[in-house]
């Protein structure tokens, strides 16, 4: 969660941003802090590029867990969610990463470690994701899955 909101405070915008006022708000953004602006100035130059790359990393996460995205991408995650079983699952600083049997990999921000050891624990991951996961935390499709 730490990440959506530092992310959400950099462009400043909150949770209820459309998908077209985030691109607008991104290019506003990048035309303030683009090094190009910096011609003679290395140092600042340097800055810019940083700061810009922060805006794209932020502007790309934010369109990756908008209601518009989740919303075009529902029936792809429903069936992943449904149809194949958990191949691997990880969690790196409260976001769990799951992998599915079809090489889907999605994210799952703000699980707690508590919650985690007890999917670890429990003796189906996909009937505890089901029950604790799906529908309790944001996630975002972060991979690319080969349906045979």
């Amino acid at each position: 969660m730490k990440r959506v909101i530092e992310y959400r405070k950099l462009l400043e915008v909150d949770k209820n941003v459309t998908l077209k006022e985030l691109k607008s708000i991104y290019r506003n953004s990048m035309k303030d802090s683009h090094p190009d602006k910096f011609v003679n100035d290395e140092e600042g130059k340097i800055a810019a590029e940083e700061h810009s790359k922060n805006i794209i990393n932020a502007y790309h996460f934010l369109v990756s867990i908008a209601v518009e995205t989740t919303e075009k991408n529902l029936p792809e995650y429903q069936e992943t969610i449904n149809n194949f079983n958990i191949l691997d699952f990880h969690l790196e600083k409260q976001t769990l990463f799951v992998t599915y049997v079809n090489g889907m990999t999605y994210e799952y921000i703000g699980v707690p470690r508590n919650v985690y050891v007890k999917m670890v624990n429990a003796e189906s991951s996909n009937r505890f994701a089901k029950r604790h996961i799906y529908g309790n935390y944001i996630y975002r499709k972060t991979g690319e899955g080969a349906e045979e």
